[in-house]
Parts: structure tokens; C-alpha cells; sequence
């Protein structure tokens, strides 16, 4: 018992410190642009990253954002979790620790990005077949409505049904925790869905 719960713990931890690194604002004060959390949503994530006017700087975070949820997982299966019998377990572990640290990242008083890109990232890392299936309901749902936030909800809420579809319960189990933080995030989003005043891809802060 103390062996997983020390493992489960190692990777956690791992993950969060991955998640917790801000990209969004080292890359925005590091292209002189200031600091993007006094800007739109202030939000350190891709979408408010956008709103500088650099889409260079929003791609630049879009990746980095995923990659630090992929890397999480795949760093903690491969030296942590194989050797010590717990490869699942430990990369789910990883993946939750590196969605909450961006969400959540200590550096930054607890107030960093709204996880989409994380999200991505971390779905790649443990089953990416489901990932490509986020970003195709993600493009879209953008295609169609051009409404980011909607586009990301709605390839959210599909993705544990198509991991427990597939027989991931594991994946789905924590896909559905990470998807509902995920909404909790978005609820000025959702409010301003509703009331027909969210600004669409594009549209000027």
C-alpha cells in the first residue's frame, strides 16, 4: 500500500510542477507584450494569449501548453510507473497532477489558464486515438458556430463516453473529473453563451 501511494504521489507531483510551468506568460512578457493576465479574460492560456494580437505567441502557447500535459504522462510511465508495476495508475495520476497545475499553479497565486490545451495534452498522452477525436469535434463545432469556448465544451463533454466506449473505463473515470473542472472553468464562458454575448474566434477583446 505505502509503495502505490508513494508512487501515485511522485507522479502527481510531477505532473503539477510540468503543468504549473506558465507558458502563456513567460512567452508574452519574453516577445514584450506585457502580461497577458491584464488582458481579456486573464487567462494565461492560447485563446486570451490571442487577444495580443500575436498569433505566433497563441500557437507557441497552444503547444507548449499540450506538450507539458503529454510529457507529464508519458516522463511518469516510463520512469515511474513501469519499473514499479503502477504504468496506468501513475499516468493517470500524472495527467490530473498536470491539468490542475496549470489551472491552479502555484507560482501564480492558483490562478493560471482554463486547461483546454492541457486537457488535449494529457488525452494524447494516454489515448491519443480519443484525442483526435476531441480536436475533429472541436474544428468542428469552430467551422460551424466560431465560439472556441463551445467548441472545447462540446469535445469535452464527448470524450469520457468515447474512452468508456472504447473500454478505458480508468481514462473515462478521470477524463470525467478533469472535463468537469474543465467546465467549472468556462462558467463565465457558458453565462455569456447563454445571454448571446461570447465574442467569437477572431473577434477583438
Amino acid at each position: 500500500m505505502d509503495s502505490i501511494v508513494t508512487v501515485l504521489s511522485l507522479a502527481f507531483a510531477i505532473g503539477y510542477l510540468l503543468g504549473s510551468i506558465p507558458f502563456g506568460l513567460l512567452l508574452t512578457r519574453a516577445a514584450g507584450a506585457g502580461d497577458v493576465r491584464k488582458i481579456g479574460s486573464g487567462s494565461i492560456g492560447a485563446t486570451n494569449v490571442l487577444r495580443t494580437g500575436n498569433k505566433g505567441l497563441a500557437a507557441a502557447t497552444l503547444l507548449l501548453d499540450a506538450m507539458k500535459g503529454t510529457v507529464a504522462v508519458l516522463l511518469v510511465e516510463r520512469l515511474i510507473g513501469a519499473p514499479a508495476g503502477y504504468a496506468i495508475v501513475s499516468t493517470l495520476a500524472a495527467g490530473l497532477g498536470a491539468f490542475i497545475g496549470h489551472m491552479w499553479p502555484v507560482w501564480l497565486g492558483f490562478r493560471g489558464g482554463k486547461g483546454v490545451a492541457t486537457y488535449i495534452g494529457v488525452l494524447l498522452g494516454i489515448a491519443w486515438p480519443v484525442a483526435l477525436v476531441f480536436c475533429a469535434v472541436w474544428l468542428a463545432v469552430a467551422a460551424v458556430t466560431r465560439y472556441s469556448s463551445l467548441s472545447a465544451l462540446l469535445a469535452t463533454a464527448v470524450t469520457p463516453p468515447v474512452l468508456l466506449g472504447l473500454g478505458a473505463a480508468p481514462e473515462a473515470l478521470l477524463f470525467t473529473v478533469l472535463s468537469l473542472l474543465l467546465f467549472w472553468a468556462h462558467r463565465s464562458n457558458i453565462r455569456r453563451l447563454l445571454a448571446g454575448e461570447e465574442p467569437r474566434i477572431g473577434a477583438k477583446s
